[in-house]
């Protein structure tokens, strides 16, 4: 009986040092690679953390930079990956004094053919440019945004659209292109005409580009709602990288 018993107690011992190899294996306290000593959380290595404060937003040449007005004191910055790219980043920056302080950063969507500075209706582009943000709304109930708010079923996607597509409008802000401020951002109002576009928005992502909005998470688009204050006069500086820098 002893004999039978040292056995299950090895066998035991076996298995436990296996299971807490796997954990280590997946990033556990063990992992000293990510965190230096085990469980310190201490970096190895001398490379600083990014920067959150800038003189500036960060990669917005002049030309762009120029367009900002100059009492806006929050600026959402869509970096494109590339001209003909449906991928992008939303950066949120607040002004701080002199300085502007990155508040968040989020992966999002943009016109599924990439960008353009001279958009047209159906292009499937994103127009490269600095607009203020001045009217949001949406399917669901306003989730506590500070920009006007319209709720209303009329925001609903289309059910002949792919169920993927159902929830894009659910939350919405209004990029003011060929739009006038301070109405619904469904107004089919286009002061430029027709053939320019609009109902350019920032909405929900449904995982892939756009017709030539910016899309983002349902939980970026309640931080942004919540945000995004008229009395700071948002505006998007949004484009791909390069004409960003340009």
């Amino acid at each position: 009986m002893r004999k039978s018993g040292a056995i299950r107690t090895a066998a035991l011992v076996a298995l436990c040092g296996a299971v807490t190899m796997s954990l280590t294996s997946c990033g556990g306290s063990g992992d000293r690679d990510a965190k230096g000593a085990a469980g310190s959380g201490r970096r190895t290595d001398d490379a600083p953390p990014p920067p959150t404060s800038f003189e500036r937003v960060p990669d917005i040449g002049d030309r762009l930079w120029q367009r900002v007005p100059a009492g806006s004191r929050q600026v959402v910055a869509v970096y494109g990956a590339g001209p003909d790219s449906p991928d992008s980043t939303v950066e949120l920056f607040a002004k701080d004094g002199s300085t502007w302080k990155r508040e968040q950063s989020w992966a999002a969507h943009n016109g599924r053919k990439g960008w353009t500075t001279d958009h047209h209706e159906g292009d499937k582009r994103s127009p490269v440019g600095v607009f203020t943000l001045s009217d949001a709304g949406g399917v669901l109930d306003d989730p506590g945004a500070r920009l006007p708010y319209t709720r209303s079923a009329s925001f609903q996607a289309p059910h002949s659209w792919g169920k993927a597509y159902w929830h894009d409008f659910d939350y919405v802000i209004a990029i003011d292109y060929n739009r006038v401020k301070g109405t619904s951002p469904n107004d089919p109002t286009r002061p430029e005409g027709q053939s320019k576009g609009g109902s350019i928005w920032l909405h929900m992502d449904h995982g892939s580009g756009t017709s030539a909005c910016v899309s983002l998470s349902k939980s970026a688009m309640r931080y942004l709602l919540r945000t995004l204050d008229p009395r700071q006069h948002p505006v998007v500086v949004m484009g791909d990288r390069q004409d960003l820098k340009s």
